[in-house]
């Protein structure tokens, strides 16, 4: 293979497309942890200069940074279409192919939801084709503590937190729900649930919020590894025994992956 200086000339800086590409390879170099010239010219295949030159413009419009004794690293103006980028792609319209896929695989009512002070505000459905149809619909919202979609958005909380959820959505002065055959759960068995899927980054409703309504959700990441959402799958009894929820975990797990990648995350 004819090396860079022969096929461009060595004073001749790359143009058009193969400059934008070259420009591109620099910044992924950089991201893939090259600090110097040397590191991103044999990552990418270019001379020293033409490297220079390529590096030198991405300092220059802010795409690259450079620091003393550290080298090379991602500029500011990344950050700032990295944002822009995520806000232009609404939550809803990036993740609603991996729902309908999920809706497709399980049958199931598909969730998707975002926290809301205390609440779990649903923005997408998929109608399951199992049972009966679901009370929840876009814009409704129900309790964090009380919801699977709403423990997987609180993975990340504190044990206090998780405990004045827990207590402010108790039946005011009642040891039951109010729902026939219905005992409520003990702080401490609720922390014991939350720790292990916290353990295992995933979260089950086993009819805690609704009479024989069970799901299992997963945590939506963004590029800082924060929850910004949850999704879910959930149908009644008949059609969620406890068999069925472990093995759909790694599928709702699977499916809340990729589209936290799509978020960066």
């Amino acid at each position: 293979m004819q090396d860079d200086a022969s096929r461009l000339g060595k004073d001749t800086p790359p143009t058009g497309t193969q400059t934008l590409l070259r420009g591109l390879a620099v910044v992924q170099a950089v991201a893939a942890g090259a600090r110097d010239l040397k590191a991103i010219a044999q990552q990418i295949g270019t001379t020293r200069s033409t490297t220079h030159r390529l590096a030198s413009c991405l300092v220059e419009e802010r795409y690259l940074r450079v620091l003393p004794q550290v080298g090379y690293l991602l500029g500011p103006r990344l950050i700032e279409l990295g944002y822009q980028a995520r806000e232009e792609v609404p939550l809803v319209a990036l993740a609603t192919g991996y729902l309908d896929e999920l809706s497709q695989l399980t049958g199931d009512t598909v969730h998707l939801a975002v926290r809301d002070g205390d609440e779990v505000l649903y923005l997408h459905k998929n109608p399951g084709r199992n049972g009966p149809e679901m009370r929840s619909r876009v814009g409704h919202r129900m309790p964090l503590a009380r919801t699977g979609i709403g423990k997987a958005l609180l993975l990340d909380s504190t044990e206090q937190e998780w405990q004045r959820l827990y207590l402010s959505s108790l039946p005011m002065g009642a040891v039951h729900s109010g729902r026939p055959n219905h005992v409520e759960q003990t702080w401490a068995q609720v922390l014991e649930r939350m720790q292990t899927y916290v353990a295992g980054g995933y979260a089950f409703d086993l009819e805690d919020n609704e009479p024989s309504i069970r799901c299992v959700a997963a945590p939506i990441r963004e590029v800082g590894g924060q929850i910004i959402a949850a999704i879910s799958v959930a149908g009644t009894v008949p059609y969620m025994p406890l068999e069925k929820m472990r093995e759909l975990t790694p599928l709702v797990q699977k499916a809340a992956r990729s589209i936290s990648a799509e978020l960066g995350g």
